[in-house]
């Protein structure tokens, strides 16, 4: 019964905020069900309709259709990337195919697809407003593209396919969790771990204790080939231990071994494309993305390896050279290269990076950073609510009020890593904003940064601030949205364009007033050197052949295992031959730098949403330089400049084709030139 299943009723809470506080696992599969249950019979009610499809009897049916079913999926979605328990984890392993064929059902009716397609064929004779046009385009667009025209014999075989993708996928992503935690370093002496600092060295040892290793370092591992910890270490046997069992999560023979899961998701995306028409997953993809098709990735992609390979070879060779001062010199290899990146900064620039960590503390960093860019920018103001609960202990509440004092929606964010929390960064939302549902934004961020003992301070590394800069523009695209219908709330834009307004709000941590508040030391409250931070500005492109090449050459593994056609990826068996063939196609096949992600561990594209996209970063870099250049040119941080951000970009959500709003936003499309000037690929 309803009083029973708290997940079956609205939230009395602020917002509509989840009471986690009540809610249990065996609540969700239940109220799952029951959200299925009236989904289906909303759906029915709008295709048995007796009267012609008109746009408020079918779209603004449509858009109020699924209410509990959405309430319910993004209360689960949150906890089981961020808290997944094995009780969670099990939900989350039957609730796939269930899932699956629910939204194919939906995706899949003809009789939906008939009146969508009515609207339509008569868009141009109905009184439309800009919103409610693109509303029926996009419906029918994405309908088209997920099947909605093909006989019932196709679609069949369609669902029968996306059922078994959502089983692997969900897979996959449980494999890399748990390799991730089993393949967490042990140190057993503090020696080893030399070169890092005592904040480091303290969350190493919490780790450590917390799964029962008294007296000892755990280092645990990031989501990506590297380790923040790489450019510090003095051992070089440490640096190897580490680097080695990141590579190896997901390969070995084991039960968490995900390669055979690999093999089969891209057989299956292979095999739906053929059915849908296209050559392969990624010409399904990018049909529907900014970029149109793969041949216009691969073009950049091709196009910006070179001249990255080309100064990575350059960096290389530098860094060989501090080697062979060493007393016993060696060849430099993948595990040295942060370290001594480090030691050539440290020689060029005279700076040290690794010892910045005092002045990025992180409350700082996101009160007088973080928060302070957005409320000079947008006028916004936060409160912290303690009084409303959330997921998990670490996840802290903030409520969001305008300028003029009216209430925005609520933020959330969970800093710290943890064995039930899967690896990366990323943003979420529990409440999507709408008008019509009335409904204000819940956004969620979520980071990995590593919890120190109690007590202690938590120290950010440069990367780790950036990190929640970015995650911060992802809530801001999810809280400012401003729209009509649910379809196009907050982030439910192309994937190719959701990184830019992340992007974009990276700007400002360099910039001097938001720099100059937050970036302060930790005991002593004085502001990072002017001389420091000039050196960091000047050491901006120091290192980009690197971070360009490994950026690049996992795009272009995501793009080689889905650019296979159906009889191709069926024949692939060796996914360590197939890595090493399409690196070497595009010339990043480098073995001193691995790529960001390697294929068994690359849950951006096996179990996130990235698959034939991660190109999108580089893609949406392009949009982001140009705008930073815009923000320079008119004056930077100025509530102007922000509102006509928020208004023409942020706002619209995804009610507009993006490349159209960028248009009114900058009064042009963007240019290249500004992107490979900050990546040094400039001429």
């Amino acid at each position: 019964m309803p009083h029973d299943n708290p997940l079956l009723s609205n939230s009395a809470l602020p917002y509509g905020l989840p009471d986690y506080r009540i809610v249990r696992p065996e609540h969700y599969m239940p109220a799952f069900e029951r959200a299925f249950a009236e989904h289906r019979a909303e759906i029915r009610n709008i295709t048995r309709a007796r009267s012609m499809p008109t746009f408020e009897n079918t779209m603004v049916a449509l858009e109020r259709s699924g209410e509990l079913l959405g309430r319910v999926a993004r209360t689960f979605y949150t906890v089981s990337s961020a808290h997944a328990t094995a009780e969670i984890q099990d939900v989350d392993e039957a609730l796939a195919p269930l899932m699956s064929a629910h939204q194919d059902s939906v995706q899949l009716n003809a009789d939906l697809y008939w009146r969508i397609k009515t609207l339509y064929d008569q868009r141009d004779s109905l009184a439309l407003e800009d919103e409610q046009r693109y509303l029926i385009e996009r419906h029918y667009r994405e309908m088209t593209h997920a099947g909605a025209g093909l006989d019932t014999e196709a679609k069949e075989e369609l669902t029968a396919i996306n059922q078994e993708l959502s089983v692997r996928t969900n897979a996959f992503e449980k494999n890399s969790l748990a390799d991730s935690n089993d393949l967490a370093v042990v140190f057993t002496e503090a020696a080893q771990l030399d070169g890092l600092t005592d904040g480091e060295l303290s969350a190493a040892a919490q780790a450590a204790a917390d799964h029962g290793l008294e007296g000892q370092w755990l280092v645990t591992l990031t989501l990506f080939t590297g380790h923040p910890y790489l450019s510090s270490l003095t051992n070089r046997e440490s640096r190897k231990r580490i680097l080695d069992a990141s590579r190896s999560r997901g390969r070995r023979e084991n039960e968490n071994c995900n390669e055979p899961v690999l093999l089969e998701i891209v057989r299956l995306r292979a095999e739906r494309a053929a059915i849908l028409g296209y050559d392969s997953h990624a010409a399904y993809v990018t049909a529907d993305e900014t970029a149109g098709s793969p041949e216009a990735v691969h073009a950049l992609l091709r196009q910006l390896a070179i001249p990255a390979a080309a100064n990575a070879a350059k960096e290389q060779a530098a860094l060989q050279a501090i080697v062979a001062l060493e007393p016993q010199p060696f060849t430099l290899e993948a595990h040295d290269w942060a370290y001594y990146t480090e030691r050539v900064r440290a020689a060029t620039y005279d700076l040290d990076r690794a010892a910045l960590r005092p002045w990025f503390e992180a409350e700082r960093v996101l009160q007088d950073g973080v928060f302070r860019a957005a409320a000079e920018l947008y006028g916004v103001t936060f409160t912290e609510r303690e009084d409303l609960p959330s997921y998990h202990p670490d996840a802290r509440v903030f409520e969001l009020h305008n300028e003029d004092g009216s209430p925005l929606g609520l933020f959330i964010l969970d800093l710290y890593t943890r064995d039930t929390k899967r690896g990366g960064a990323w943003m979420n939302s529990i409440v999507a904003q709408s008008t019509l549902l009335g409904t204000a934004p819940i956004v969620v961020n979520n980071l990995n940064v590593s919890k120190p003992a109690a007590g202690k301070p938590t120290l950010l590394s440069l990367d780790e601030v950036t990190t929640l800069f970015h995650e911060f523009g992802h809530a801001l695209h999810g809280l400012f949205a401003t729209v009509t219908y649910p379809h196009f709330a907050g982030t439910n834009v192309f994937r190719d364009f959701v990184e830019f307004p992340s992007q974009v709000n990276e700007m400002w941590i360099f910039w001097p007033e938001i720099l100059a508040q937050y970036a302060r030391h930790v005991d002593t409250n004085e502001p990072l050197p002017t001389d420091v931070i000039q050196k960091l500005r000047d050491s901006e492109a120091f290192n980009q052949g690197f971070a360009t090449s490994e950026y690049l050459a996992a795009s272009w593994l995501d793009q080689a295992w889905h650019s296979l056609n159906r009889t191709e990826a069926a024949s692939v068996t060796d996914t360590i031959a197939f890595e090493a063939a399409a690196l070497a196609d595009i010339g990043l096949d480098n073995p001193a730098i691995p790529p960001r992600y390697s294929s068994t561990y690359f849950a951006h594209v096996f179990s996130g949403g990235y698959s034939a996209g991660y190109y999108s970063y580089i893609w949406s870099e392009v949009l982001d330089a140009d705008t930073v250049e815009w923000f320079i040119e008119n004056g930077g941080l100025t509530r102007g400049n922000g509102e006509r951000f928020r208004q023409r970009l942020l706002g619209v959500g995804g009610s507009r084709d993006p490349l159209e709003a960028y248009r009114d936003f900058r009064g042009r499309p963007a240019e290249i030139a500004p992107l490979l000037k900050r990546r040094g690929l400039a001429g």
